[in-house]
């Protein structure tokens, strides 16, 4: 069982960049956060709707995006979860994976090839932002069903 853990800066390190809205007037540019390893790919946005969770929760599958960051910005959420995990021989290396709990204002943003869980609204449905380079070359994502569901406590 993971036990998830308040979203941090310092504690997603590993995993990608954890982004907050500026806290006084202005503007942050962020977008060299959004990495690209493809000449033919096109930033796509998109949003999401998703439906509320609890926990504990059970995860089931893991997604990857191999030559694109993807960053979640929450647009109207409570709280979120977020699960990652390192790589091991191709796949997600449940065994150390970090479970991590987000809030309103909170965004993230994925390192390329980092495995994660899609994004789960808890308490009530949200409403998320995904950035991310896309192309037609069918290298956009990767997915794998774990073998053992892995269950997520707070």
């Amino acid at each position: 069982m993971l036990i998830a853990q308040p979203l941090t800066a310092e504690t997603f390190a590993p995993f990608g960049r954890v982004i907050a809205a500026p806290e006084k007037p202005g503007r942050a540019f962020l977008g060299s956060l959004i990495e690209n390893r493809r000449d033919d790919a096109a930033l796509d946005l998109s949003l999401t709707h998703t439906a509320a969770s609890t926990l504990p929760f059970e995860a089931r599958l893991m997604e990857r995006h191999p030559v694109s960051s993807q960053a979640f910005l929450a647009l109207d959420v409570a709280r979120f979860l977020v699960i990652v995990a390192p790589t091991i021989e191709d796949k997600p290396d449940m065994s150390r994976a970090r479970a991590f709990i987000g809030s309103a204002g909170q965004a993230l943003v994925y390192a390329p090839a980092t495995w994660h869980h899609g994004m789960v609204a808890l308490d009530r449905p949200g409403r998320f932002a995904i950035i991310m380079w896309c192309a037609e070359d069918g290298r956009n994502d990767e997915f794998r069903t774990l073998a053992q569901p892995v269950m997520v406590a707070d």
